[in-house]
């Protein structure tokens, strides 16, 4: 079982003594495709799992998922968080076990979903459901100081309901002088990098976890692997790029050796994160990132997005 850096207080204590440092954004990495960002006293949750939901679920079937770390913090405990990001509704990005101690411990929190899976959220979560803000490819919801841009991702392919809303996202999110990319569960499908390069992305967040699916197609698979994500991250101008969705189950749980290798070839800045670990970082952009033209507002109307 792997042991986190930090847990429970000393994770809580060193989330809120990340204060002191100012001008910067602190990230740390929740296992899987889960990250806490905090700036400026703002706390921002990115698909997180802190429960054994999953495990429990599964446990005794062909599908059976097994934790191989050991969780990060009770959510219950977790306090100083405005916002959480969900890029779908699979269990490990939308976890009611997860969202709702979370709600318990903060009160006026908020919860950015796509807008094409909006109702299924509000179900899964029921009557003590935080706010929902849904946002669609090709728009941006604003919340406190964050714009968050939906970016779409392909889990094989893109989807969408009958009025055009948006199944599954990335995020681009903007505030202050950064731009962190969180490419949840895509592969890299023909629209991404033109999505994506729209801005100067300091951070990114890339899935490794692609393998052929049941029947070993590449075509299959609903994720990138280590060589996309790093080939990726090169391709938008990343200044840095963090692997994720790997050591939290047991099954289908890659190295991160192809994607440090294939970053150290190309010249992409990089770091892997330990379960539990705070990175620390100012607003360094590549000079050859790209600039931003504008997005529409999200509005609720039907048909939005590419």
């Amino acid at each position: 079982m792997i042991v986190p850096v930090q847990k429970d207080e000393d994770f809580l204590t060193d989330f809120r003594e990340a204060d002191k440092v100012s001008g910067a954004i602190h990230v740390w990495w929740l296992g899987q495709s889960g990250f806490l960002i905090k700036w400026a006293g703002q706390g921002l949750l990115l698909d997180p799992y802190l429960s054994d939901s999953l495990s429990r679920r599964t446990e005794g079937t062909p599908e059976e998922l097994r934790r191989v770390s050991e969780r990060v913090v009770d959510p219950l405990q977790l306090a100083g968080i405005d916002y959480v990001v969900c890029c779908g509704t699979d269990p490990d990005r939308l976890d009611p076990e997860t969202i709702l101690p979370l709600r318990a411990a903060n009160p006026a929190l908020k919860v950015v979903v796509p807008a094409g899976r909006a109702a299924e959220a509000e179900s899964l979560l029921g009557a003590a459901a935080p706010p929902l803000v849904p946002v669609n490819a090709g728009t941006y919801v604003k919340c406190g100081p964050f714009d968050f841009h939906g970016i779409n991702a392909a889990n094989p392919k893109i989807r969408r309901d009958a009025q055009g809303n948006s199944h599954d996202l990335g995020y681009v999110i903007l505030f202050g002088p950064f731009a962190i990319f969180h490419a949840g569960e895509t592969v890299w499908h023909t629209h991404l990098v033109k999505e994506v390069r729209r801005w100067s992305v300091n951070l990114a967040f890339l899935p490794i976890n692609g393998t052929g699916g049941a029947d070993g197609k590449a075509s299959d698979r609903t994720s990138m692997n280590g060589f996309e994500a790093a080939a990726f991250g090169k391709a938008v101008s990343a200044s840095l790029a963090v692997p994720c969705h790997y050591d939290l189950f047991e099954r289908d749980n890659p190295t991160t050796e192809e994607f440090s290798s294939c970053c150290d070839r190309l010249g992409q800045r990089y770091r892997l994160l330990k379960i539990g670990q705070r990175l620390t970082m100012g607003p360094i952009t590549d000079p050859s990132a790209g600039k931003a033209l504008p997005s529409e507002p999200y509005t609720g109307d039907s048909g939005l997005g590419y």
